[in-house]
């Protein structure tokens, strides 16, 4: 009899509890809330990715030596508004270097949440000095 208890159950030996509702709200809660912070902030950071790349690929040219400054930081700012970025003439410095050219910008990103604001600072640069 004994060993009849249980047979194709596949539980032998535990207990199988029910998880209570409030745990399982409780990780609902958490999951949406990671949800919508991945929402809020991942294209931002992926928008900078691409705007880092953009900046090494220009800092990197052969020809970026021969351009203007005012040349490069267009590219820049036009690359950073098509990305969606809010990056101004005075975040983008270029220098020149007999090693090549360094551009560097700073920007912040500002991300209003429900009572909290938070404000998310970049520093893509590329090339060498």
């Amino acid at each position: 009899m004994r060993g009849e208890q249980g047979i194709g159950t596949g539980h032998e030996g535990r207990i199988v509890t029910d998880v209570p509702r409030w745990r399982i709200a409780a990780a609902v809660v958490l999951l949406a809330g990671l949800l919508l912070f991945a929402i809020l902030f991942l294209p931002i950071y992926f928008h900078n990715l691409d705007f880092q790349n953009f900046v090494a690929s220009v800092a990197t040219r052969n020809d970026s030596g021969s351009k203007s400054d005012d040349l490069l930081r267009t590219w820049v700012l036009d690359k950073a508004h098509e990305l969606g970025l809010p990056v101004h003439a005075g975040d983008v410095k270029i220098a020149h270097s007999p090693d090549g050219t360094r551009i560097d910008v700073r920007y912040q990103v500002r991300v209003d949440l429900p009572g909290y604001t938070v404000n998310l600072h970049f520093y893509p640069g590329a090339g060498s000095h």
